[in-house]
C-alpha cells in the first residue's frame, strides 16, 4: 500500500479515536443487516435491506427497519439513488412507534488502481408518528456528506475500507452546523461473485440534545442478483 493511501487510512482512524476521548455519555451497540441488489438493466438497480440496531450495551433493540431504493448509474463515476425506509423505533415512552424516512443520494466514484474514492451527498427527511410536543410533528431534515476509501485486492478476498460522514441539519435554526459525526472502518469478505459479508467498527458522536458517543460493531450480509 502506497504511503499517501496509508496516510489517508490512518488519518480517518485517528480522527475517530481522538473524537471519542472526551464524550460525556458513552454506549455500545451491535447492528445486524441483510441487503440485496437486483440489476434491472445495466444502469438501473433495485436495492433492499433489513436492519436491527441495538443500544444500551447491546441489550435493547433501538430500531428495526426495512428499506428499498432505486439506483440509476449514469456511468462508472456517477450514480443517483432514491430510497424509502419504514422503521419501528423505541421512543421516550419505552414503546416502539413507526417512523418514516426518505433519502436522495448522489454518489461520485474515483478509481485509482486498486483503490476507490467515493463521495456521497445525501438529502433526507424523517417523519415521526409519536408526538410529545408540536415540534415532533415537523419533519427533521438533514444533508449528509460522506467520504469513503475502499481497497480492492485482486488476489485476496478480504477488502478493507474506511469512511467519515457528517450530518448537517436543514430548514430550521440549528444549534450546530454539524450535529452528528460517523467514522467507520471495516472489512468485506467476498464469498462468491454474488455473496459477501462485512464486519465494521463504527464510532458515532451525537452532539444533540446532549453530547454522547456510541461505539458499534456491525455485521452485514450482501447478496447480488
Amino acid at each position: 500500500m502506497n504511503a499517501p493511501y496509508r496516510g489517508a487510512l490512518l488519518l480517518i482512524l485517528f480522527a475517530a479515536i481522538a473524537s471519542g476521548l472526551s464524550a460525556q455519555e458513552k454506549d455500545f451497540g451491535i447492528w445486524y443487516s441483510v441487503s440485496a441488489e437486483y440489476g434491472i438493466t445495466k444502469k438501473l438497480e433495485l436495492d433492499f435491506s433489513t436492519t436491527v440496531r441495538t443500544f444500551d450495551k447491546a441489550t435493547k433493540i433501538e430500531e428495526m427497519f426495512l428499506e428499498g431504493g432505486l439506483t440509476y448509474k449514469f456511468n462508472k463515476f456517477v450514480s443517483v439513488t432514491g430510497s424509502y425506509r419504514i422503521t419501528e423505533n423505541i421512543e421516550d415512552d419505552d414503546s416502539y412507534h413507526l417512523r418514516h424516512k426518505w433519502f436522495f443520494d448522489v454518489k461520485g466514484f474515483l478509481p485509482v488502481g486498486d483503490f476507490t474514492f467515493t463521495g456521497r451527498f445525501r438529502f433526507q427527511k424523517r417523519y415521526k408518528t409519536f408526538f410529545e410536543d408540536e415540534n415532533d410533528k415537523i419533519p427533521v431534515t438533514h444533508s449528509r456528506y460522506k467520504l469513503k476509501l475502499d481497497y480492492d485486492s485482486p488476489s485476496f478476498p478480504v477488502n478493507p475500507y474506511v469512511s467519515a460522514e457528517i450530518f448537517c441539519p436543514m430548514f430550521n435554526d440549528p444549534e450546530r452546523f454539524i450535529d452528528k459525526q460517523w467514522f467507520t472502518s471495516g472489512l468485506e469478505l467476498k464469498i462468491t461473485k454474488n455473496h459477501s459479508v462485512e464486519a465494521e467498527y463504527i464510532f458515532i458522536r451525537d452532539f444533540l440534545p446532549r453530547l454522547s458517543d456510541i461505539h458499534l460493531i456491525s455485521f452485514n450480509y450482501n447478496l447480488k442478483f
